[in-house]
């Protein structure tokens, strides 16, 4: 799972770097599919893998600014590096025992919904994998190629 997680993070970086050749006014222009936008896309990215993690599995209290106070690439760039900070941790110390722990989650309803952790970080993990999918096809309507989604070559699995 590790792998993963760290393949992920690669793959957002380098849409982070992407973003660096694309103009403000394309990062945040109205796009059809999923959130909508580039930019609120990777914020999103970010503040659910912090707020499952750290929130829910780590049960810390946190805080997730909302997207219009870190709306610029520098911010979102800011903003990952500190919930990176919080929660790598805990996903390299990762071992077979949480697997089946459990946790409570609050739905947006008021209802309490039980997960397993082994599930809720898969789920962290194919929820950024379905978003940067929708970044790649934007990539493609601005004419620009997108970051691979490849796993091999990325070097993970070298040792």
């Amino acid at each position: 799972m590790l792998k993963l997680f760290e393949y992920n993070w690669q793959v957002r970086q380098d849409w982070f770097d992407w973003c660096e050749t694309v103009s403000e006014e394309e990062l945040l222009k109205r796009r059809t599919g999923g959130i909508g936008y580039i930019l609120p896309t990777l914020y999103h990215i970010v503040a659910v893998e912090y707020g499952w993690i750290c929130g829910g599995l780590q049960e810390k209290a946190i805080v997730i600014p909302p997207f219009e106070e870190v709306a610029s690439l520098q911010q979102i760039k800011d903003f990952s590096a500190f919930c990176h900070a919080g929660l790598a941790p805990f996903v390299y110390d990762w071992n077979d025992s949480l697997e089946d722990r459990i946790m409570i989650d609050i739905t947006d309803t008021g209802e309490e919904e039980a997960h397993k952790y082994g599930e809720v970080m898969r789920h962290v993990i194919a929820h950024e994998i379905h978003h940067v999918g929708q970044l790649s096809i934007w990539s493609r309507e601005l004419g620009k190629k997108p970051v691979s989604a490849n796993l091999i070559g990325r070097g993970l699995y070298d040792s």
